[in-house]
């Protein structure tokens, strides 16, 4: 059912004290939560909601705000809940008229919320913080028309991919699966896994590559047993296969039949769209995660564009797209766009595109082009202050909210600066 959005009372509460009696009005967040509008979140998320039917969803402001307060102080679900019971500021940022003693939902609620409004919803969100942005002073509308587009890597949360690791985890998830059908194996070879995976550990450390590789075909060997035993039995005891034992079973298989020079390798079980992406770093020669496109303004490093890339694409042909969703985002058509020297052979022509190392003709495009770097700081600061360093968000649309979110957070933390610099 659509939520049922929080009214003010007319009367006091005899027994509760009125936030705006127990905090400063002048606070950062305080002018934070005017500035967002928060009737069109209403307004476009409560269509998200069937009418009449089953249970009225929590209130807009509090899921958005929460959100919100999230990606701009690096918190987890958990974390933003437990630390929004103990701030008066953020219950008020949220729409709550009464300081509140419990927490108002699950963090998996949370979760859910996410996957109620997608990625498109993600980018309503970091349309708003735009909004404000320029509501607030924090960027101008004039820096709008020229913006700096990069990419960077988003890492997944995963282990480093190692096969002895991939064969013995994917071997214990389908020994796990036959134990939840009640299907006994001929061998599960748990114990003499273990025994190979520890081995396969010490002789890679100790520089025996060759008996550190036969340790990992031993993993391959029991791997391939445990599918082919499982796979066998439920052909023959006709049993219904749920789809993610299915799913699980279409991945062991892949693990087994990929080579060293494969494509589209399977890195982690619990996350098969993680891709391998070398950016040419000395400290990190290969990334684990998505790549993501970043667009900020040339000018106030304000973030008016965020999106995966899956595929690992390459960066000319990413460009279009990223200028499409900052005229999305922000309304307003980019007249002048720097990058670096991988775009190079991009198809854009409708925008001026200048890459780094080419001297433009005219002083203000010189002078805007030794800006283009300021964008590495901003991708810097979203990964130490922000949750781009490290996605724990599940799946393809995981990649893609986590990423948008950031934008989002990043933005929200240089409009509280700029507040906080006035209240002071």
């Amino acid at each position: 059912m659509r939520p049922r959005e929080r009214e003010a009372s007319l009367q006091d509460d005899l027994f509760r004290e009125k936030l705006t009696n127990l905090i400063n009005l002048r606070h950062p967040l305080c002018r934070l939560g005017k500035l967002i509008r928060w009737q069109e979140l209403e307004e476009r998320f409560g269509a998200l909601y069937s009418e009449g039917t089953g249970r009225p969803g929590l209130p807009t402001r509090l899921m958005a705000g929460l959100q919100y307060l999230k990606h701009t102080y690096d918190l987890s679900d958990d974390e933003v809940v437990v630390r929004w019971v103990e701030n008066p500021y953020w219950q008020y940022f949220c729409g709550e008229e009464y300081f509140q003693h419990e927490a108002p939902l699950d963090p998996s609620q949370l979760t859910r919320y996410r996957k109620r409004i997608g990625a498109e919803g993600s980018e309503y969100l970091l349309k708003m913080t735009i909004e404000a942005g320029l509501d607030s002073g924090a960027v101008a509308p004039r820096h709008l028309e020229r913006v700096t587009v990069d990419t960077t890597v988003m890492e997944k949360a995963i282990s480093p991919p190692s096969d002895g690791a991939l064969y013995h985890k994917t071997r214990r998830a389908v020994v796990r699966a036959a134990k939840r059908l009640n299907i006994e194996l001929r061998q599960s070879y748990t114990r003499k896994s273990k025994q190979a995976l520890h081995k396969a550990h010490g002789y890679a450390h100790a520089r025996q590559m060759k008996r550190a590789r036969r340790e990992t075909r031993r993993l391959k060997v029991y791997l391939g047993r445990v599918v082919r035993d499982l796979t066998r039995k439920l052909h023959a005891h006709t049993v219904y296969v749920p789809e993610d034992v299915k799913v699980l079973l279409a991945k062991a298989r892949r693990l087994l039949s990929q080579q060293r020079n494969s494509k589209n390798k399977l890195y982690a079980v619990h996350a098969p769209e993680v891709e391998c992406l070398a950016k040419g770093k000395v400290a990190k020669k290969y990334e684990f995660g998505v790549k993501v496109g970043v667009a900020v303004t040339n000018r106030s490093n304000f973030v008016v564009g965020m999106q995966s890339l899956p595929g690992n694409p390459y960066d000319g042909h990413t460009l279009q797209a990223s200028l499409d969703q900052i005229e999305r985002l922000t309304g307003t058509k980019p007249q002048r766009c720097y990058v670096d020297r991988g775009y190079r052979g991009h198809p854009v022509t409708d925008t001026e595109v200048i890459l780094a190392h080419h001297k433009p003709p005219a002083p203000a495009q010189r002078h805007e082009l030794k800006r283009r770097n300021a964008i590495e700081p901003v991708i810097g600061h979203m990964k130490s202050d922000g949750r781009l360093g490290r996605n724990f968000l599940k799946g393809a649309l995981g990649d893609a909210m986590n990423a948008v979110l950031c934008g989002a957070g990043h933005n929200l933390r240089i409009i509280l600066r700029k507040l906080k610099f006035f209240w002071r």
